[in-house]
């Protein structure tokens, strides 16, 4: 801001000076200002942070050294060296300048990534930062850059190809970020020898781990992003590129998996068909079955009904052959007694006519008040006919009537 003053005061001045409006004779303090102004700007005591950066400030006299954090104007001190820094850094691998990463199982790829990192917020951290580096670009170029590399790759080492492409990607992101933000894994290698009974040979097995500390924390290599409080604030590995067999690999994996969802989608329609196909099936056996019981169960009501009609029946009829056995009886002692009486042959004569006449009224009347079944079966000794009027009772009947009607000796 000082430098744009001076500069914009002597355009001023020289403007006025070579269009004659000032005399420097008569007016020496037009001198003195252009002095103070040139002074001002080849010592610049001042210093300007725009929003986002710091300032490292050297006194020239005394060597102190001091960081301006915020944003303004500062006093610098006279003819003082300053170095702007940013408050964040950022360090990329795009499509240009991708990480080339070797995954467990050997199998390689590229991989872009971006890095968010937050300068020192303490001033002692950030001045011996400054004493480091000196510039932003040596910081970035010297450190930054090539530790990124290597956490990410020290990260890839951790998985196997297909275990990334498979889910692994937030894997691979966290453990490059811890890197970051705490130091670089301590690898160790294991190799193992496993038999295979397809190719009848030994095959070598090689697995990374982690080596840790007897408290079972991970070791770590310590590097100038941890010594000088540089944070890592942001990480990403949005895309690996992988060699054509990983590509291969991918591609056989998907085509396997397609087949086995088909499959399996199949397996179940078809379980699930056949399990309908049954439900149906034993639904209709049901459906019969209850069928079945209810028009048993309703035969069986109709034959004990019918059993109860005709037992009602024949209860019935043996009531009313008992009545007019005793009724016929009772007319009978009735005759004896007029006969004991004295009757006249005549008078004998009509009242056996109207005996014979009145009992089978009688039969008449019973046989007309009864109820008979629709249908009856009779049966009879082997080689005798069966007599319907001595089934039905009615030949009991017409007999009692006619032993009523016999004169009485």
């Amino acid at each position: 801001m000082v430098v744009a003053a001076a500069l914009w005061a002597s355009d001023y001045l020289f403007e006025k000076l070579s269009m004659g409006k000032i005399d420097l004779i008569k007016k020496p303090w037009v001198i003195i200002g252009v002095a103070v102004f040139g002074l001002l700007f080849i010592i610049n005591p001042f210093i300007y942070n725009s929003a986002g950066e710091r300032t490292y400030i050297q006194d020239p006299l005394f060597g102190n050294e001091k960081i301006e954090f915020e944003p303004g104007i500062h006093w610098g001190g006279v003819l003082a060296r300053t170095q702007q820094w940013p408050d964040v850094m950022s360090t990329e691998f795009d499509s240009t300048s991708r990480v080339h990463i070797r995954f467990n199982d050997a199998t390689q790829g590229d991989a872009q990534a971006n890095v968010r990192w937050e300068l020192p917020k303490d001033e002692v951290a950030m001045i011996n930062l400054h004493k480091s580096y000196r510039k932003p670009e040596n910081l970035q170029a010297r450190t930054l850059e090539p530790y990124a590399r290597e956490c990410l790759a020290f990260a890839a080492q951790l998985m196997e190809s297909e275990v990334h492409y498979s889910g692994g990607q937030s894997k691979l992101k966290e453990d490059f970020r811890d890197q970051l933000l705490n130091g670089q894994y301590v690898l160790s290698t294991n190799v193992s020898f496993i038999f295979d009974t397809i190719r009848n040979e030994q095959i070598k097995i090689t697995n990374t781990d982690i080596r840790k500390n007897p408290d079972g924390r991970p070791l770590r290599i310590p590097s100038d992003v941890q010594t000088y409080q540089v944070k890592a604030v942001f990480a990403a590995v949005p895309h690996v590129d992988y060699e054509p067999i990983v590509d291969e690999k991918l591609r056989a994996k998907i085509e396997q998996s397609t087949k086995e969802s088909i499959a399996k989608q199949t397996l179940i329609t078809a379980q699930q068909e056949a399990l309908t196909a049954k439900a149906r099936a034993t639904q209709l056996l049901e459906e019969t079955r209850a069928q079945e019981e209810a028009d048993k169960l309703k035969a069986v009501i109709q034959a004990e009904k019918l059993k109860d009609v005709a037992q009602q029946e024949a209860l019935q009829a043996k009531f009313v052959a008992d009545k007019v056995e005793q009724e016929g009886r009772a007319k009978a002692v009735a005759n004896q007694a007029l006969r004991s009486a004295g009757l006249t042959p005549q008078e004998q004569a009509e009242w056996d006519y109207k005996k014979h006449v009145d009992g089978l009224k009688a039969i008449s009347e019973g046989i007309g008040k009864t109820t008979w079944p629709s249908v009856m079966t009779f049966g009879g000794g082997e080689g005798q006919p069966v007599n319907p009027i001595e089934a039905l009772g009615i030949k009991a009947l017409v007999d009692i009537s006619n032993q009523v009607a016999k004169p009485t000796k």
